[in-house]
């Protein structure tokens, strides 16, 4: 499904922790014109409220035991998305950051039935906006896979644990296991498993400037 409805390109971002999904998505619109959806968002902020409803334990190992009520917040989050991540009204842009909402949010994105109640509002936000720049780590392959293109980024270990502790003002070190463990987690989980795409175009962030890859996917449109 590339977004029934869509007018403009979709473009599907997926790729490892650190990697700059984020950061690509958003001058890839900036460039184009494109509206953006970081999906990660939306996992992030159902683990920060079911963290705050007590749903799940601090470090989510119950989160499957838990399901049905996680995919009933899942449905029922009043969630904005945009330059900043509103959850019934609050800015919660800074707090599902944080590496509390990190060690919980791989088990609660591993229930198939909140993917799925996530996946009808990823789907259904590419139709509102007629096409976009979609990231996450499942778009290629079960979001969106029929995107105008696909894109999945690696880089190097290193390079993203420094990038990620940058990001939360921390050290390196301090985020280096924590990344790790969950792309691990992530890349073997039975619902939506963090994989490259068919067709997924593989791109090394490690020593490329932002610029240079946006140059680069904006010429495969």
């Amino acid at each position: 499904m590339s977004g029934v409805g869509a007018r403009r390109p979709v473009i599907a971002i997926d790729g490892v922790a650190g990697s700059g999904k984020s950061t690509l998505a958003a001058a890839l619109g900036r460039h184009l014109g494109l509206p953006r959806l970081d999906t990660g968002a939306m996992y992030r902020a159902v683990t920060l409220e079911a963290l705050r409803e007590g749903l799940i334990q601090p470090d989510g190992t119950d989160a499957s035991t838990n399901e049905e009520a996680l995919a009933a917040l899942a449905a029922s989050l009043a969630l904005v998305l945009g330059d900043r991540v509103l959850v019934a009204g609050e800015d919660v842009s800074a707090a599902i950051r944080t590496p509390e909402v990190d060690r919980a949010v791989s088990a609660v994105a591993a229930c198939p039935k909140v993917r799925a109640e996530l996946v009808r509002r990823q789907r259904a936000w590419v139709v509102e906006h007629g096409g976009g720049v979609v990231e996450g780590r499942d778009i290629g392959t079960v979001v969106l896979p029929d995107a105008t293109v696909k894109v999945f980024l690696v880089a190097d270990p290193a390079v993203r644990a420094a990038r990620r502790a940058g990001q939360l003002g921390t050290t390196p070190a301090a985020v280096a296991g924590a990344m790790g463990e969950r792309d691990l987690q992530d890349s073997r989980r039975r619902a939506s498993p963090l994989v490259p795409a068919e067709g997924a175009h593989l791109l090394d962030t490690t020593e490329r400037s932002v610029e240079d890859l946006v140059a680069e996917i904006s010429g495969w449109l």
